[in-house]
């Protein structure tokens, strides 16, 4: 399949006057017959209906502010007004989903202060990148339970530091419970899966048989179910009625398309043709951000790609990643302060003005390490068109 064309377009002055219009323009100057202010939400299996206001889905819980992938720090984006939160799920050796961002624990648990386990330090191939350290697939739930979460950004967000050592790591089914008290929806992704395959700990079937076992089916459900790779969210299609997400990253290409030899990247996965071929399993895509918006070599913004509304005329949802508001995660144009300042990185910058790029650009979702600033920016850009909270 051909490559997507490149979309890193050096921005021209008028480029630039166009993208900084829209960025600060509020949405009440724009009139709903204007070309282009009215777009549709998209469901892959119930056609298009009226757009409503993106939905905000706590990136591993509210970590701008707590430990990620902690009860904590779940409760807190509900609080803030999330209305996903979003658990990445590993396997414990007795084969428990739990929610970590990758199963190499020693960035974000205290493992490495616990010598009861140092023999289980061990090197492994990952999708076949070299990792040195201890994996949740050699401990069971129980040994899990004894260590306790820690920050992953200590550099960038050292007041989270204080939250160390406070918060065990969440199950699959502690995030649901708590969901589903809190009248919100889940947004589980699953990591690694060929990998998980490959050592007998496979993601999907308990992750749909936890789902349905707590009421979860059909596409109504508040769920969707994200993933890197294709294969298992094609035998996930198979398995469950609940909506799927493929996502998309800026470079590479998905791990199962490595194993069998497919030569398809990401790039050629938002090509037409690969959104056609997305639309026969999933709901959505799940883009990185600068798929949408690119950045230059100078991390300043590059003129809008048009992937939203082919992904809209694919009848796919468009949800992007990830949104965050230290200066570290913003392109210049959005940064603050003196970048030779030692905490430069950590302070915030203007993430409401990106936010309200991307809400301009017709996004169906963001994914938000500070989810109270993207309900903020929602609800000033579009008021009464702000959607209810998922019924769990």
């Amino acid at each position: 399949m051909k490559a997507i064309r490149s979309y890193r377009i050096p921005l021209s002055a008028g480029a630039l006057s166009l993208l900084l219009a829209v960025v600060a323009t509020p949405s009440s100057a724009l009139s709903s017959n204007a070309p282009g202010t009215r777009r549709a939400a998209y469901s892959q299996r119930s056609g298009a209906v009226a757009r409503k206001a993106p939905i905000v889905i706590g990136h591993r819980g509210a970590s701008g502010y707590r430990p990620e992938h902690t009860l904590a720090s779940y409760r807190l984006a509900i609080e803030l007004g999330a209305d996903f939160i979003e658990p990445d799920l590993v396997s414990t050796r007795d084969h428990v989903l739990v929610a970590r961002h990758e199963n190499e624990i020693s960035t974000t648990t205290d493992v490495e202060d616990h010598p009861e386990f140092a023999d289980r330090r061990t090197t492994k191939v990952i999708d076949g990148i070299e990792v040195t350290g201890w994996f949740t697939e050699d401990f069971t739930l129980a040994e899990l339970q004894t260590l306790r979460a820690t920050e992953r950004l200590p550099d960038i967000r050292p007041a989270n530091t204080a939250f160390d050592g406070l918060y065990k790591i969440p199950t699959l089914q502690q995030v649901i419970d708590l969901a589903k008290r809190r009248h919100v929806g889940i947004y589980p992704e699953t990591k690694h899966p060929t990998y998980f395959d490959g050592i007998g700990l496979s993601l999907e079937e308990p992750l749909v048989a936890t789902l349905r076992a707590n009421g979860y089916r059909g596409e109504r459900a508040p769920v969707y179910i994200q993933s890197f790779e294709v294969a298992n969210l094609k035998d996930l299609n198979t398995m469950t009625q609940l909506s799927l997400v493929q996502l998309v990253n800026d470079t590479g290409q998905p791990y199962d398309f490595v194993v069998s030899g497919d030569p398809r990247t990401y790039a050629d996965l938002i090509t037409r043709r690969g959104l056609a071929q997305i639309s026969n399993y999933a709901e959505g895509i799940g883009t990185n951000k600068t798929l949408i918006v690119p950045w230059d070599e100078q991390n300043r913004l590059e003129a809008p790609t048009r992937l939203v509304q082919r992904a809209h005329r694919a009848n796919l949802l468009v949800h992007a990643w990830t949104f965050r508001n230290e200066n570290e995660f913003l392109p210049a144009d959005f940064q603050s302060g003196n970048p030779s300042s030692p905490v430069f990185v950590q302070a915030y910058g203007d993430a409401p003005a990106e936010y309200r790029l991307f809400f301009r650009l017709g996004v169906d979702g963001v994914f938000s390490d500070n989810p109270d600033t993207a309900v903020a920016v929602r609800a000033a850009f579009f008021g009464d068109r702000v959607r209810a909270r998922p019924a769990a």
